[in-house]
């Protein structure tokens, strides 16, 4: 692959989201990301310890937002957004705690970016490939076409594949397009937050693209099940909860195309189905399952209080 251009200066703020992090993982995320001349914005969701005292143990600065109470992943990644807005970045990273990217991916994005930008492309984001450690198993890219499931996986590091839409965290979008599309649905909370930004861009005219060539590991859910010699990531109860309230509410809305709809309904009641059965718990699953089912259709949005 060529050399790939410097990242300038103040042109990159990396925005993680943390709640209750792991401090020896989030040091090692922050040092790795200001290596790659990104500027870093932690926005805390209320965590149970204080990282005031964490961040300004850090040696380069780090601006630091912290929220009064846990208002999930969506408001806290459009308040890092907004101070990227405010301090004129041209681009936001947004990273979650437990993803470590590999030494060029910054710089991989952002080549990227420009190229596809420079070229007339609206750009929604450019987003790398990531593998969680505990898995061995590359999660692909995915996209649909007609009313099938579309796997793409990385078989040279040079390709770049246009998707529907990518995961959030290594996602390196324009500030421009946050501009037009808008920022992130803060009733969503947590789960399809990622996935309905992309596709609102996609109904604007904006493509997302995953590159092979940029590499990031990222952990997926609480540790997997072995369920037929593959390792299949678990959420607990809760996040299943927003996941399936989230899904119902994203069908009812006019962005989604209506093949992407009926693709991942089918995938939703195949999950709905496994879920209640081999998971640990099965019948707290099926619970919450069922609860997001009904508050999605019912739009009872926003934190779920237990």
């Amino acid at each position: 692959m060529p050399s790939l251009p410097p990242v300038p200066n103040d042109s990159i703020a990396a925005i993680i989201v943390t709640f209750n992090p792991d401090l020896a993982q989030l040091s090692q995320l922050v040092k790795n990301l200001q290596s790659q001349s990104v500027s870093v914005v932690i926005v805390d969701n209320k965590s149970n310890t204080d990282l005031s005292d964490f961040v300004k143990k850090i040696d380069r600065p780090v601006q630091f937002a912290p929220l009064d109470q846990n208002y999930g992943i969506a408001k806290a990644h459009n308040v890092g957004i907004q101070i990227a807005r405010e301090s004129e970045f041209e681009y936001v990273l947004l990273m979650d705690q437990d993803s470590i990217p590999a030494g060029n991916m910054v710089r991989t994005l952002y080549a990227e970016a420009k190229k596809k930008m420079q070229a007339g492309i609206k750009l929604a984001c450019v987003g790398p490939r990531y593998e969680d450690p505990r898995q061995k198993n590359p999660p692909p890219f995915i996209s649909i076409k007609g009313i099938r499931h579309v796997r793409h996986t990385c078989s040279r590091p040079e390709d770049v594949i246009e998707v529907d839409y990518l995961i959030s965290s290594g996602s390196l979008i324009p500030l421009s397009t946050l501009n037009v599309v808008g920022d992130m649905k803060e009733e969503l909370f947590i789960d399809y937050v990622d996935i309905e930004w992309g596709l609102r861009a996609q109904r604007n005219g904006f493509a997302s693209f995953g590159l092979c060539g940029a590499y990031m590991e990222h952990d997926l859910g609480d540790d997997p099940i072995v369920f037929f010699g593959r390792k299949i990531p678990i959420h607990s109860p809760l996040r299943h909860y927003y996941h399936f309230r989230n899904a119902i509410w994203l069908y009812k809305q006019s962005e989604p195309k209506a093949n992407w709809k009926v693709v991942d309904a089918t995938r939703l009641v195949r999950k709905f189905v496994f879920y209640s059965i081999f998971t640990k718990n099965s019948l707290q699953h099926f619970k919450m399952m069922t609860l997001g089912i009904f508050d999605g259709i019912t739009n009872r949005m926003g934190p779920k209080n237990l």
